[in-house]
């Protein structure tokens, strides 16, 4: 099974993975953590130029298609494989991240970007999405405080990042079979125990 976690900025969803994976590996599944971008070592290596505060000179057409090449190359060598041996793979931010950030948030067009991620993918798309949401400026005052976090994207403007958030809510309406929105504003273990339950369920009904 294919579980990708998305959301705003300074959500917690990557810091909450780790429980998450924990708690499948203990139900006895074989379980991969990775993210995006990055998740491989070509992947890391693009993440390190899309993320770095030094590159304000790259234009969204330029962060679309380093996005796209780091998920064609963590999808074949890293998620593909791991699926087709029968492992759930837990994966920070897909598809769907660009969908949001680059089509909302940059306002660049929703078709094009649906094509090109269906190229880099192979129309490989996730069984559930949890939206790990929080609203936009509690999130970035998060990301703020963790300074070691703060990165290229963080740094757009708010009106960016409540153009991103929207987006993700536009993209779960539109699939509510594989989308469920958890919201990040609750106590830790409130968010990790929503999670588990809906991974759980979702597990049962496969």
């Amino acid at each position: 099974m294919f579980i990708t976690l998305e959301g705003p900025e300074g959500s917690g969803k990557s810091s909450q993975l780790p429980a998450l994976a924990d708690f499948l590996r203990d139900e006895g599944y074989q379980v991969i953590v990775t993210r995006e971008p990055g998740g491989t070592a070509v992947g890391d290596q693009i993440r390190e130029v899309l993320m770095n505060l030094k590159n304000v000179s790259i234009i969204p057409r330029t962060e679309i298609l380093l996005f796209l090449a780091a998920r064609a190359q963590h999808v074949e060598e890293l998620i593909r494989p791991s699926l087709a041996a029968g492992k759930i793979v837990l994966c920070d931010r897909y598809g769907d991240s660009t969908l949001a950030y680059q089509g909302y948030g940059h306002k660049k067009d929703l078709p094009t970007l649906r094509s090109l991620l269906a190229y880099a993918t192979g129309g490989l798309k996730p069984d559930l999405t949890l939206l790990i949401d929080v609203p936009v400026k509690e999130g970035l005052v998060r990301k703020r405080d963790n300074a070691s976090e703060w990165n290229r994207l963080d740094a757009y403007d708010l009106a960016f990042h409540e153009r991103v958030r929207l987006g993700y809510f536009a993209l779960a309406e539109e699939e509510p079979n594989r989308w469920l929105v958890i919201d990040a504003r609750k106590d830790k273990e409130e968010v990790q125990q929503a999670m588990r339950k809906a991974v759980k369920q979702r597990l049962e009904q496969t």
